[in-house]
This record gives C-alpha cells, sequence and structure tokens, in this order.
C-alpha cells in the first residue's frame, strides 16, 4: 500500500494562522514558490478617507508572500518588505494576493506580490517585494525564525 500524503505545508501554516483566518482570508492556493490568497475588504479594515487602510493591503499581500515561501516545508520568515500602493480598494473589493519567487540564493529569497482587484479588469492595488530567510525543515527540533 502507498504512504498517504504529505501535508501541504503553506495550508497547514494557514491554518493556523489565526490572524489571516479572522480576517476572512482563503488560501486559493500554494505551492513551493507562489501562493494565492483572498480577502474582502469590510466596513473595519477602512480608514478615514474611505478606502482600505494600507496594513491591511500589506497583511493580504504578507500572508500570500508567507505562503509562497512556506510552500516547499521549509520554516521561513520574512526578513523584510516593502509595498506600493498603486490604486485605492473600497469596503466590499474582492482583492487577490498572487506571490511569485523571484530568487532564491542559500537560505534567502526575493518574492513578488501582486494585488488585484478581482474581477475582469484585475485592476492593480499593490505591489508588494518580500525578503525572506529561511530556519530549517518543518518539524525540526530547536528551529527558531528570525
Amino acid at each position: 500500500m502507498g504512504e498517504p500524503p504529505a501535508p501541504d505545508p503553506a495550508a497547514a501554516m494557514f491554518a493556523a494562522d489565526a490572524a489571516s483566518r479572522r480576517l476572512g482570508m482563503e488560501l486559493l492556493g500554494a505551492a513551493a514558490g507562489s501562493a494565492s490568497v483572498r480577502m474582502t475588504v469590510t466596513a473595519a479594515m477602512v480608514n478615514g478617507h474611505g478606502i482600505a487602510h494600507g496594513g491591511y493591503v500589506f497583511l493580504l499581500a504578507d500572508t500570500a508572500f508567507a505562503c509562497a515561501c512556506n510552500g516547499g516545508g521549509e520554516v521561513t520568515v520574512a526578513a523584510g518588505a516593502d509595498i506600493s500602493f498603486v490604486a485605492p480598494a473600497r469596503e466590499g473589493d474582492v482583492l487577490i494576493a498572487t506571490a511569485a519567487e523571484r530568487a532564491r540564493y542559500g537560505r534567502s529569497g526575493i518574492y513578488d506580490v501582486t494585488v488585484r482587484r478581482d474581477g475582469p479588469a484585475g485592476q492593480v492595488i499593490a505591489e508588494f517585494r518580500g525578503r525572506s530567510r529561511a530556519a530549517g525543515r518543518l518539524g525540526d527540533a530547536g528551529e527558531t525564525g528570525g
């Protein structure tokens, strides 16, 4: 008999991510080096200008980045990230963040994430670049992030 399939590391990490899940994020898919995450902008996420607070857009992109980094099963953490806001998102908008690995070198990596408004036009809301650092294999004793 064959062995059961190995658990999806990104899905397992996302399932334990209470912060992202409590904001209504959904993991659409992930593999080593790529991931897509969806979130609907709620009234609680809108700032005083009536647009989505940048911190929520950053959090969505960061979640897709984390899923892409950890999709191969190696515990990986953020070493740094930056974001450029391109267009505003508003209450009710459905946003999709799509992450893609650009480079891996040693224990480090570079990932780009595009946040788009869901729909036929797929308007770009933000562009995010994350830098990662691998800490070890999932389940390794004594591994820490940072």
